[in-house]
């Protein structure tokens, strides 16, 4: 089932800089959350701290609370590893495991979480390639290469790899920011079908998209070079792009920041 997540105070560092500073912000179940606001701001490393990637980084670090429904991700005996799987990941380009077959791809994570039986796998690899809208382009082939695969069916096959092992949450950093037009709104058609059974989150650069496929925006920003990155404001998608609270959200979403 998708699940609530509740972020209070957070801060998170590389080494010793203060990337981001003090986010507070609730992400309601099965819904598409976006996060706009200019390069450097901290929209993907705040992203990151959903599930425990930032600190894979040497030196990163988190302060602060991120509650799933009542879970403490960053509660001392959770295993980083165990929120990877119930928060998953698309990246902002397409990461097909070169060497595997669409099928492996797929059923990788499934493995690795000790699915086992062809029958069983068979059945949740064709379920996944089915939500993620791809089954009919890659059935007759499922044995060949996913790197094989064109740039936007290679996404759908990243997200039918995440979505496999049923994660109650889905990250997603710039999913579209490597595809021509047509492959973007397949991802998009995607998310909209998705956010009916997880809670998705989304970095994003084009505002239009943020627009049409969320329903709520987070909007971040800096104060200045070397300032830290801040939740500036959330609301519904449609308050946000027709009467935001702040102006600076304003200035971005018209074009009149900076």
């Amino acid at each position: 089932m998708a699940k609530r997540i509740e972020v209070s105070g957070l801060h998170a560092y590389y080494g010793g800089t203060l990337a981001i500073e003090d986010i507070s912000m609730t992400i309601e179940p099965r819904s598409v959350t976006a996060f706009i606001g200019p390069s450097g701001c901290g929209k993907s490393t705040f992203l990151r701290t959903l599930n425990r990637m930032h600190e894979v980084i040497p030196g990163a670090r988190v302060e602060g609370k991120v509650l799933l429904d009542d879970d403490d991700l960053y509660g001392p005996s959770v295993d980083p590893v165990a929120v990877r799987r119930t928060v998953g990941m698309v990246f902002q380009r397409p990461n097909p495991f070169p060497t595997m077959s669409i099928y492996d791809n797929v059923a990788a994570g499934l493995k690795l979480n000790g699915v086992r039986g062809k029958s069983r796998l068979d059945d949740i690899v064709e379920e996944a390639l089915r939500d993620a809208n791809l089954w009919n382009e890659v059935n007759d082939r499922l044995d060949k290469p996913g790197a094989g695969l064109s740039g936007g069916q290679q996404q759908r096959l990243c997200i039918a790899r995440a979505i496999a092992v049923q994660p109650q949450v889905l990250l997603m950093d710039e999913p579209c920011s490597a595809l021509d037009p047509i492959s973007t709104l397949a991802i998009e058609d995607l998310i909209a079908k998705l956010k009916n059974q997880f809670t998705i989150v989304i970095v994003t650069h084009n505002m239009q998209q943020a627009a049409r496929v969320s329903d709520r925006t987070a909007f971040f920003n800096i104060a200045g070079t070397g300032k830290p990155g801040k939740l500036i404001e959330i609301d519904d998608t449609s308050k946000i792009f027709t009467k935001p609270e702040v102006q600076a959200t304003e200035d971005y979403i018209t074009g009149r920041f900076g």
